[in-house]
């Protein structure tokens, strides 16, 4: 078989592909490119994409399906303005953010996107980030602002997350609405905390917000552990910081004969893959993750070529997904 046949063009295309001649889409292009890698055909030297460069993408562990689902967005953003991504997971016990930084320092990238790192822990030191801004190295910091740090910052909006969540449930009638999130240290949950406290004030005239939330860890075991100490007293109603925690919720009411919604009601946060497909699909906040990769590619693509981008923090607005995991308040029924 030859290449015009793999390819479903004519011979001329063929050669004004192979010459590099002008006039050919770039669907044609590429169908001719696929039909020599399909035929173990060698690429002319000149037909052979080049990468612009290697961007570093630095992701928490991947056992939370929102994460890879930012490192496939970014990935993928990279990959079409011609940069390598070099991806870098993170897991307990592991390679950590500072070593692979250090591996991506000797491969000598670019830049290097950070998605919910050590830039979101407000323990840790940002010296980190202000010396590979010393460097001369671009990054991108993304879930977790960090002040004072010379780079672009994308963040989804917690206080309107939250705002949609405690709207979405007063209206279904709940009053005692609690909150189970992941340790306090990060930016994201100590910003849902406090919106968490003025949504309860300002919807249900609620002033002790503390009674109503739970810290724990942002694992389907945490946000068992968590909804089972806010069905204990008395909550209709749980908010929780991840869909994992979401899950775990689900499971601590059916382990004491309770259902989702009829008995207690469930928001998760993320609308990672898969979620609608739980038992009940989870009602949760979507994070507009194609949105916000898009923005931190651009801005560290920017800042590669030299054009600065902006230093304030862009917050994204999140939307909230109904689905059968929250119904009416059971008094109300």
């Amino acid at each position: 078989m030859d290449l015009a046949e793999q390819a479903g063009v004519s011979t001329a295309t063929v050669s004004r592909v192979l010459n590099g001649k002008q006039g050919v889409s770039a669907q044609t292009r590429q169908a001719v490119l696929a039909a020599l890698d399909v035929l173990g055909y060698e690429r002319p030297e000149k037909l052979r994409t080049r990468s612009a460069g290697l961007v570093g993408l630095v992701v928490p562990e991947l056992s939370n399906p929102v994460f890879p689902a930012f490192a496939q967005v970014i990935e993928s953003m990279l990959s079409e303005r011609g940069y390598t991504p070099l991806l870098c997971t993170q897991s307990p016990g592991g390679t950590t953010e500072d070593q692979y930084v250090e591996m991506l320092l000797e491969h000598e990238v670019d830049g290097i996107l950070f998605v919910s790192g050590l830039h979101a822990d407000t323990t840790a030191s940002k010296e980190r980030y202000h010396r590979l801004r010393s460097r001369g190295i671009p990054i991108v910091l993304v879930n977790g602002h960090a002040e004072g740090v010379d780079a672009p910052s994308i963040s989804n909006d917690d206080p309107s997350s939250m705002e949609l969540s405690v709207r979405h449930l007063v209206s279904l009638g709940h009053r005692r609405i609690g909150l189970a999130i992941g340790p306090d240290r990060f930016v994201p949950a100590q910003r849902k905390v406090v919106s968490f406290a003025e949504q309860l004030r300002r919807q249900l005239g609620e002033e002790d917000a503390a009674a109503h939330v739970v810290t724990t860890l942002f694992t389907v075991e945490g946000g068992q552990a968590a909804a089972g100490e806010l069905i204990e007293s008395g909550h209709t109603a749980i908010i929780c910081g991840s869909d994992l925690m979401a899950l775990g919720a689900i499971r601590a009411a059916r382990q004491r004969g309770l259902d989702v919604p009829t008995d207690l009601s469930v928001v998760g946060y993320d609308d990672s893959p898969l979620i609608a497909f739980t038992d009940p699909p989870l009602t949760t906040v979507r994070q507009p993750v194609q949105a916000m990769g898009h923005a931190a590619v651009s801005a560290l693509v920017a800042e590669i070529s030299g054009t600065k981008a902006p230093r304030s923090e862009l917050l994204f607005h999140p939307e909230l997904i109904v689905r059968a995991s929250t119904g009416a308040a059971p008094a109300v029924r």
